[in-house]
């Protein structure tokens, strides 16, 4: 509603809570109020009572009423003695002041009392004998007869039926400091719901959610606190998971990119030379055999970049689709070894310990065929070493012409190419030391290159450890 007053939640709370505070204090000084009066008009009347049963007791030895009253006094100032009749007529009252009363008294409340239980009394009742209000204590006589006291209801005597105030101020004084309390409790608590409120309206509106907004050192603190963090852990999932995926389609419409780039000059080189045949078919034959060559190399060039792209293709649709088994490394590697140095006078030498490792054997093969084909391709090396330890910690260094500092951290991303010209003069795809570095740490490990008088690579691969 327009103009609507909005009132915080602490203030709700407050007022909540100060109102059942008083309501209880209330109702209990009400009570000890009322307790106290009873307690004190029992007093007056028990006072009242005992000059009654005096002159009951004096009467009762034939003494006239009106001799008792005048020899025993009156106990309080004011004292008014009336004698009433079984039918309710005043046959003495000592006050000769004021007209004799002549109403019938058995409908008066202390009279009612007096003759049910024996006695009974009535606090401020109004006399239409002297117009004057006052406090009354009857007692029952022998013969139906009925003796009744009454004080003039005056300020002294208002005074004394009054309930101590004392309690009244330390009650409202232990209110107030409840109340305050109260105040500071329910502000503490209204800390908390507030700021849980503010993350939830930044929650709503997608807003990015800071965990910097300390919350009071209690439960309910500890629970909003753990609330936001979990809230902002899982946004910091999601972002990362959204950044993962963006990185993902990034990095396939890169190698989208990359593959159509690199596959048109293989396609374009197949494609001209056979052009040149099909429209020269008079052509010598040593010039038709050149350019079959040129054909079958483009076309081998075009298995290998579809072979690589195949790898990398599966290891970016995650480990769950990859099998693994165990592999005895030692064998494959040296396996390796002996079939490239069918193709090269490049010494390779192998110092490892018998080491096995979980993993998938096409790929473990890929990073070891691939880091010896670089070698032999890129190099221009005469000798290569490859050691490893018992934990699986490899070392590949070779004495060939090494790599500038600016490429290195580039040598491992998809397509890079230190001299683009020459790698592709040799065929190579540029997806050998990206499939090495993908490889590796599909097996638990990482690489890193140092060029230092040739080439060294270093890498860790998660071997069994019972292997011996």
């Amino acid at each position: 509603m327009a103009g609507r007053i909005k009132i915080s939640f602490h203030i709700k709370v407050f007022i909540t809570l100060l109102a059942l505070c008083w309501i209880l204090v209330g109702t209990f000084m009400m009570f000890q109020y009322q307790r106290e009066k009873y307690f004190r008009t029992s007093m007056l009347d028990a006072q009242l009572q005992m000059h009654n049963d005096r002159i009951t007791d004096d009467m009762s030895h034939g003494e006239p009423i009106a001799d008792v009253v005048a020899r025993i006094g009156v106990p309080i100032e004011g004292l008014r003695v009336t004698l009433i009749d079984s039918s309710g007529q005043v046959t003495y009252d000592s006050n000769d002041a004021t007209p004799f009363p002549t109403a019938n008294h058995n409908d008066r409340r202390e009279i009612l009392m007096a003759r049910a239980h024996g006695q009974g009394h009535a606090v401020e009742r109004w006399s239409q004998s002297d117009d004057i209000s006052y406090f009354y204590s009857a007692r029952l006589a022998d013969g139906g007869l009925v003796i009744r006291s009454a004080v003039p209801y005056t300020h002294n005597l208002v005074t004394f039926l009054k309930a101590d105030s004392t309690l009244l101020w330390i009650m409202t004084g232990m209110t107030l400091v409840m109340s305050l309390i109260g105040f500071l409790a329910t502000r503490k608590i209204s800390t908390t719901i507030c700021r849980l409120n503010r993350f939830a309206e930044k929650a709503e509106r997608g807003e990015h959610i800071y965990n910097d907004e300390a919350f009071p050192d209690d439960e309910l603190g500890s629970i909003a606190s753990n609330i936001v963090k979990l809230y902002a852990q899982r946004e910091e999932q999601n972002r990362e998971a959204i950044r993962t995926e963006q990185d993902k389609t990034r990095l396939k419409r890169q190698l989208t990119q990359n593959i159509n780039h690199e596959l048109k000059t293989p396609v374009a080189s197949i494609l001209v030379s056979l052009e040149l045949l099909d429209d020269h078919p008079e052509l010598d034959e040593h010039k038709k055999q050149k350019f079959m060559g040129h054909i079958r190399e483009n076309a081998l060039r075009l298995n290998a970049l579809l072979k690589d792209i195949s790898t990398i293709t599966r290891m970016d649709e995650g480990s769950g689709i990859i099998e693994k088994s165990t592999v005895d490394l030692t064998a494959l590697i040296s396996d390796i070894i002996a079939e490239q140095q069918l193709r090269t006078d490049m010494k390779i030498n192998l110092r490892i310990p018998q080491l096995e490792i979980s993993g998938n054997y096409q790929l473990l093969e890929s990073i070891f065929r691939n880091i010896i084909d670089n070698a032999i391709i890129h190099s221009g090396a005469t000798e290569m070493n490859i050691s490893a330890d018992n934990e699986g910690n490899f070392r590949i260094s070779d004495n060939g012409c090494g790599i500038a500092e600016p490429h290195i951290s580039h040598i491992f991303e998809r397509f890079y190419r230190v001299d683009k010209g020459r790698s592709r003069a040799s065929g190579g795809t540029g997806l050998g030391l990206s499939i090495v570095r993908h490889a590796i740490a599909f097996h638990g490990g990482d690489i890193k290159a140092v060029s230092l008088n040739g080439l060294t690579l270093l890498f860790r691969l998660k071997v069994n450890q019972n292997a011996t």
